[in-house]
């Protein structure tokens, strides 16, 4: 049996129906029904109660703005698909409170570099990192090798 149908055999209980024509305009055994209303004790009484907390909210992501329905009983969506949330994120990088933020001076030519998230960099970039552990000049993508 779906969310679906268990939210509907609430409501349909809430209105007052009996396990026959709940099993009838869901499509399915009057036994899955019985037993499904009995096992969370739900009644005419106690449906009322349970559609007033199983009634999803609709709402908008808020990245493309396209209207999706909340999960009953869990944490807030804010956005419809991982997808947009990604998007959103990327495009608001302002708003993320980022809290390992360091600033290191590169092992191989000196520059002073900030990086997010990794305490253990030695090198500002690859190619210094090459040039160190392997010998030879500076990288020419380092900003310390560019001879004006």
């Amino acid at each position: 049996m779906t969310g679906k149908q268990k939210s509907q055999i609430i409501r349909l209980r809430a209105d007052g129906k009996g396990y026959r024509a709940i099993a009838s305009k869901l499509g399915i055994s009057v036994s899955t029904v019985k037993s499904f209303c009995i096992r969370n004790n739900i009644n005419a009484e106690t449906a009322k109660h349970y559609t007033k907390t199983l009634v999803a909210e609709t709402t908008f992501c808020e990245n493309c703005g396209k209207e999706f329905q909340q999960p009953v009983k869990r944490k807030k969506k804010r956005f419809c698909s991982d997808e947009c949330r990604s998007k959103w994120w990327n495009s608001h990088l302002s708003l993320v409170k980022r809290k390992a933020n360091y600033t290191f001076t590169c092992q191989h030519c000196g520059k002073e570099f900030h990086i997010y998230g990794d305490r253990r960099r030695k090198y500002c970039s690859h190619g210094c990192y090459i040039a160190d552990r392997f010998g030879g000049k500076q990288h020419p993508a380092c900003p310390e090798d560019v001879q004006n």
